[in-house]
Formats: C-alpha cells, structure tokens, sequence
C-alpha cells in the first residue's frame, strides 16, 4: 500500500479497502526499518494513531474531511508545530515546543491529515546537502535501493558509499522517497526542495511567492522563503497545492487564488505550449547524464508537437553572488532572535548581559550560522549597504525582469536542470565548506526564488551509477496550476521506476517493483 498514489490511497479508505489505522501503522513501521536514512528527527507515534482512529471514524460514517483524510505526512523541522519539539536542526532551539502550529501544518490537520513526525535538515535549512544538522546527516533512500547497490556490487561499504539526499530538506525527501509518508513539507529559499527532490527521485514544487502562507515558518530569508510541497507524483502535488493555497490574515505577502478542481486536466494539447530552454544554464559542471536527460526530454516535447526554443537570462551569471549578499543579510536579521532569552538554548555563563549573549549564540550556532550571520552585519554596515546590498536588490530586479521578458515573448514554461548531477558520495560533498556547496548546487534554483516564480522537479531517469536525475519546469507567476499540468504530461510519458530496496527484493533490476 505504500507505493500507491494519495489519490489512490484516498479511494482506498473511503471504500473500506485499508483503515486509516492499518495505514498509519504501515508507515510508522517503515519509518523504523529504515532509521538508518535519518531523516526524521521527531517521530510523533501516539499522535499520529490517535489521528488515524479519529480518521477512521470519519470515514466509516462517510464524512471525510478533505481529499487527505487518513493521509499521513511529514513535516520538516523548520515548521512550527504545537507542543512537539521544533528544532531547526540546531541545538540553540532544542526542547523548543511552539504553543502553535504553522498555517500550512494546520491547513493539512483540518483536512485530516495524520502526522508522522518532523524531519531532519540543515541547521536553520543553511546548506545543500542535509549534512549539517546538530543531528547528523540524512542518508538518501536511493543509496539502498537495487540499481546504486548493483553498481557498487563489487567493494561496497554501505557507511562510507551512503550519498546525500540534497538540502536543506533532505529529510523530507528522504521520507517520501523511502516510502514512509506520502507527502511531506520542506521550504524552498533558494531551491531547498527541488534540490533534495531531484536528487532522491520525488516530484518537489515551489509554488510561486504569496501563494502559500509563511506563517509558523521559523524565517531563513523572508523575501525568498516559500514552503515546498514533495510528493511521489504531480497530481498528488496538485492536490496538497489546492489545500495550502490562500490568504492568511497572519502573513500579509498571500494572496487570493480563485478555487480550481482538485485534478489536473487529462486532455492537454502540447502542440499549445512553448519550451524555453535558457542558453545560461549549461553550466561548468554539468554531468554529461543529466545533459543528456535534458537534451532528451527537450527533444521529447519538440516532438510531440510543442515549440521548443532557446532563450537568454543574462543575468543568471550574477545570481549566486546575488543571493549570497541577500541571503546573508536577512539571516543576520532573523537570526538576531536567538538570544537565550526568550526561548530556546541559553548559556550558562551570566557574567553579563553581552557574555550571556555572546556564548548563547556561539554554543547555539554552528559554524555555517555564524558565517552567514557575519557576512549578513557586514553587509548592512553603513558604509556597505549601498556597495552591497542595495546593489544585489538592483540586480536581483534584473534577474526577474530576465524571466518576465522570456514569458512576454511567449513562452509558457522553461526547462533546466535541477541539479549539476546526481547525488555525491557523503564522503566526497563534506570536502568542500558549505558556502562552495551552496554555491555550486544552486546554480539552477536560486533564481527562481529572486523572482518569486513557480517552480516543479520532475523525476526524469536513473543515472549510469543508479541514481535519480530530476529536471526543472518554471512556470510563470500564479500559473502554478498550468505548470504542474505540464509537468504531469511530462510525468506520465518518463515512467521513472518505483524505489526497491536491495535487502527486500534480491535480484530486482529496480526498473519496477513492489512498494512495500
């Protein structure tokens, strides 16, 4: 039952086929099989069965909440969540217990929705890779499953070939992927979903800027923050969109969208879509796989009938230093919260006022929270602001105006990369700091985020050594829903194989494979 779609599983329960219990139980049960990924950092076990018999009893008198009634989900340890500890990934908001939950977090509760736990992610969701948690690095599913494992046949050691899930919400991903929830929540700043999603081979959308409410999401960088919906398919990403979407009172950045059914149109016509494919976004790096995923999938949609044509984002280039400054800036800001007087870890050390914030903050932080913090104060400096960070608000406006010229001229969706290449080895990622990995793994995301644009990954294929390469579709604002109707059409024509697990199934080719 766990490889079914929400759809599916939704139709199961309201049949009486499976019981929200049954079902519950089945994925707290893989959630510790498969302890060893690390992805979740809180696993809310009495909650979420006292949640599946509410569920159950709903059901049986034919009164669903919602499409998600029974549903268990994920959430990334980011959101605030009431009474269950909210970390962040950091030992400065451990034993945190919010006396809320998050707007989305409480969107899917009263729709029915049962929560599994909270999962692992990069300390304040600061990195690419979900290797940079107080609680340890997430594992990516695919290192266990049957292709990678075939691969590395000869000579393996699971604990030093384990590779990453992506980041920050590797988690997340990590979650859906090994088939122990069938959604989770992430948040995207400068692609912290469609990273981790395409490298661990889920369906990851960023919706565009607004159109999900913020509120109870603990702030990276409040301009670019968004939080990410990761799923095993397009329409059960549409469907958890239809649900989150809206004005909230308590973020004044939503806006209203008018209701829209919860399924995506069948009958898309691509021969009416145009295929941008942006010059820029050969990057130094590139895998030669995932250029040829790209070049296939292009080649794909010209064939069907679509327009596929090159475009130009010239500033792209400027992007990463971009973001770098603004980013940094607004972490120096939100991050000035943390003070140990108001909630979280606080120091021993008293002597002052300044010295109980000084060694609060450095026992609290880690070494990538502080760097940014650093970089953020010296950019705001007064005699920086203007070389800085006003410069990187210029440019960043050039940046959206690069994408708004492209849509103008009639383009309905462009196709990138999500990542440089498939998943690294652990061993090989933590070489490099995190500002190069940061840097380098963003190349393809960060931009969307400065525009405030939707964005999906799309699971597209298995790379030479057995492991999941996404694309990219972005779409133009509050077009969301047209741009997962493309990439559904897309989807259904790659027919990316289901994850299976070495251990489990012996002697699978991991093309196909039983779920669970």
């Amino acid at each position: 039952m766990l490889g079914l779609s929400i759809k599916e599983v939704s139709a199961a329960l309201r049949d009486g086929r499976m019981s929200a219990t049954q079902l519950c139980r089945t994925c707290l049960d893989r959630i510790q099989e498969t302890r060893c990924l690390n992805a979740y950092i809180t696993v809310t076990e009495d909650l979420a069965m006292r949640q599946a018999l509410e569920a159950d009893g709903r059901l049986s008198m034919g009164k669903p909440l919602g499409p998600l009634d029974g549903i268990p989900f994920s959430v990334k340890d980011n959101f605030c969540t009431k009474s269950i500890e909210t970390t962040c990934g950091s030992r400065m908001l451990r034993g945190y217990r919010p006396p809320f939950h998050a707007t989305v977090v409480q969107k899917l509760l009263d729709q029915g929705a049962v929560l599994l736990g909270k999962t692992n992610l990069d300390e304040f969701a600061m990195g690419a890779g979900s290797t940079d948690s107080v609680f340890g690095p997430v594992r990516n599913p695919w290192s266990y499953a049957t292709p990678y494992c075939t691969y590395h046949s000869e000579g393996k050691d699971p604990e030093s070939d384990w590779v990453i899930t992506g980041g920050s919400s590797g988690g997340s991903a990590a979650s859906v992927a090994s088939l122990s929830s069938f959604l989770s929540l992430g948040s995207d700043t400068g692609g912290s979903t469609r990273n981790p999603g395409s490298l661990c081979g889920v369906v990851a959308l960023k919706p565009t800027y607004g159109l999900l409410s913020r509120h109870g999401l603990i702030p990276l960088v409040n301009s670019m923050d968004v939080p990410g919906i990761l799923t095993r398919n397009v329409q059960d990403a549409a469907t958890v969109l239809g649900v989150l979407q809206g004005q909230d009172e308590k973020d004044s950045t939503t806006v209203s969208v008018p209701d829209s059914p919860a399924s995506l149109p069948e009958d898309l016509d691509i021969r009416d879509v145009c295929v941008g494919i942006p010059k820029e976004y050969h990057a130094p790096g590139l895998s030669a796989d995932t250029l040829a995923q790209w070049d296939r999938v292009a080649g794909m949609f010209e064939q069907a009938g679509a327009r596929v044509m090159e475009v130009s984002l010239p500033h792209t280039q400027h992007s990463i230093v971009c973001y770098h400054v603004l980013c940094c800036s607004e972490v120096a800001s939100n991050m000035a919260r943390f003070d140990g007087l108001q909630y979280g870890h606080r120091s021993e050390v008293d002597s002052s006022t300044e010295a109980l914030y000084a060694t609060t903050r450095h026992e609290g932080f880690n070494d990538v929270v502080r760097r940014r913090v650093l970089s953020g104060n010296y950019f705001l400096l007064k005699q920086s602001h203007e070389r800085y960070f006003v410069k990187a608000q210029q440019v960043r406006r050039l940046i959206a105006e690069d994408f708004w010229r492209v849509f103008r001229a009639g383009v309905d969706v462009l196709l990138t990369p999500t990542t440089l290449g498939d998943a690294a080895r652990y061993a090989d990622f933590i070489q490099e700091d995190n500002r190069t990995r940061s840097a380098q793994e963003d190349v393809f995301t960060q931009p969307v985020n400065m525009a405030g644009l939707p964005a999906v990954t799309v699971p597209t294929a298995l790379s030479s050594r057995g492991l999941p390469i996404g694309l990219q579709l972005i779409g133009q604002t509050l077009q969301d829903r047209k741009l997962l109707t493309v990439a559904q059409w897309m989807e259904q024509r790659l027919d990316f194989p289901i994850i299976c697990f070495h251990d489990d199934t012996q002697g699978q080719d991991g093309q196909t494979g039983s779920a669970s």
